[in-house]
């Protein structure tokens, strides 16, 4: 049962870290595949370009219907990741709290 318990947490944090790495894996590979897309993220609409700003772009991409429209199946498993990486790390921490709570 401990085994069971320490997998739902371990996994619940494998979870989320690899939601954050996601998104650093996503701006490389839009970086290497698809230049002229990234050049419009990471361009400032104006004055000198931020990481700021250039985080809070990427962030909308993500979640826009423009990273499906690629057609590239790297950049949908590693966007799958991003966006249902934390809902799945939630729910391996719900069940380890569920089974603390049950036992």
């Amino acid at each position: 049962m401990i085994v069971v318990y320490l997998t739902l947490l371990t996994a619940g944090v494998g979870l989320f870290v690899l939601s954050y790495v996601a998104q650093f894996r996503l701006a490389s590979l839009l970086r290497v595949r698809y230049p002229q897309h990234w050049q419009i993220i990471a361009e400032a609409d104006q004055g000198k370009p931020s990481a700021w700003r250039r985080w809070v772009r990427m962030q909308h991409v993500l979640r826009s219907p423009a990273l499906p429209a690629l057609g590239d199946p790297t950049i949908n498993r590693w966007r799958n990741l991003w966006r249902y990486g934390p809902w799945l790390g939630w729910l391996c921490w719900m069940g380890a709290l569920a089974m603390r709570l049950l036992h």
